[in-house]
């Protein structure tokens, strides 16, 4: 390595990503320039439609579906944000919903249809719960991060002027997604995502009851943890300067250690800090990286992809993540 490639790099700060932000951990023979973009979600959009950074943080089924249609860009196995996908999904106590199952020939409230919460839980109803997801009328208020992707045709549009929360108050709606990604917000999705703050007002009953049980539970069965957040490298870096990936890896992997140590301890000094403590009993390592520890979810993304009419097809493993062991 004799040259040392500036990257304009566009990531959140979490407490696990915090070391290479602040140069504390240096991503070896790279100059980074870092972008704040606040909130991290608009840089997906940024980096899908107008490809500005180099290396950016991407949601997962933002980046699949981007991958599929032939985006120069490609993800490194760097999870950098997990949760869990059987909550965070709510029914009108007179919608007659009780099981997923239910949910057909109801509308259900998502902010886009692509959205990586909606994909995970749908994923799960399909497949744990028998559900027909083409039965079920999607209706979003946002648009898809990925503009040529084409929606099937039970995805419909909210009516301007209303917002999923209050379609959900009105019984206009049966079902929806619980905060930014559904009915968590008080008014349609704006250049900043939110229009009039958090919507509280009114609190419906969650369809899986005991979540957090049956969560565990599903993990120990299938080995599955959601993945909810990677890291994009543009193809033509990677092209120029191949060692980058694995630079970049190794840099993530030990901004991550300090973390994790922290975790092991009782104070929360980040946000983030009490979920992944309390996954940690469930799931050992709450932040895994690389591909032979995450393939169950890996697999299960693309699979959830493909039923949803995502993706047009599956593709080869080496297509959607560089191995920095072989890098």
């Amino acid at each position: 390595m004799t040259d040392k490639p500036r990257l304009k790099i566009a990531i959140g700060t979490y407490g696990h990503t915090r070391g290479i932000k602040n140069g504390n951990v240096p991503i070896k023979g790279v100059d980074p320039d870092f972008v704040e973009v606040v909130p991290i979600i608009g840089a997906f959009r940024r980096m899908v439609r107008d490809l500005e950074f180099d290396v950016c943080e991407m949601a997962p089924t933002t980046y699949m579906i981007a991958r599929a249609l032939g985006a120069p860009f490609i993800a490194l196995p760097v999870f950098i944000m997990r949760r869990f996908h059987h909550g965070g999904f709510v029914v009108r106590p007179d919608s007659g919903i009780k099981v997923p199952k239910d949910l057909e020939g109801k509308k259900v409230g998502v902010r886009a249809y692509s959205v990586t919460t909606g994909v995970w839980t749908r994923g799960i109803f399909v497949n744990e719960y028998g559900l027909d997801s083409s039965k079920v009328t999607w209706v979003v208020d946002d648009e898809e991060h990925v503009t040529t992707l084409k929606l099937p045709p039970n995805v419909v549009h909210a009516p301007d002027g209303k917002s999923l929360a209050s379609m959900m108050a009105s019984g206009e709606l049966q079902a929806g997604f619980t905060g930014p990604a559904g009915i968590g917000r008080a008014g349609p999705p704006t250049g900043a995502w939110e229009q009039g703050g958090q919507t509280t007002a009114q609190v419906y009953p969650e369809l899986i009851a005991d979540a957090a049980k049956v969560e565990a539970d599903w993990f120990r069965r299938t080995g599955i943890y959601p993945i909810h957040g990677l890291i994009v490298v543009k193809t033509a870096v990677l092209a120029q300067h191949p060692w980058v990936a694995r630079s970049l890896y190794d840099a993530f992997v030990e901004s991550k250690k300090p973390y994790i140590d922290h975790l092991k301890g009782s104070e929360n000094k980040f946000p983030e800090d009490a979920k992944y403590r309390g996954l940690m009993p469930i799931v050992g390592d709450p932040l895994p990286y690389g591909l032979k520890d995450n393939m169950p979810s890996i697999e299960a993304m693309l699979t959830y992809g493909l039923q949803q009419s995502l993706i047009p097809k599956r593709m080869p493993m080496d297509e959607v993540f560089v191995d920095p062991a072989k890098a």
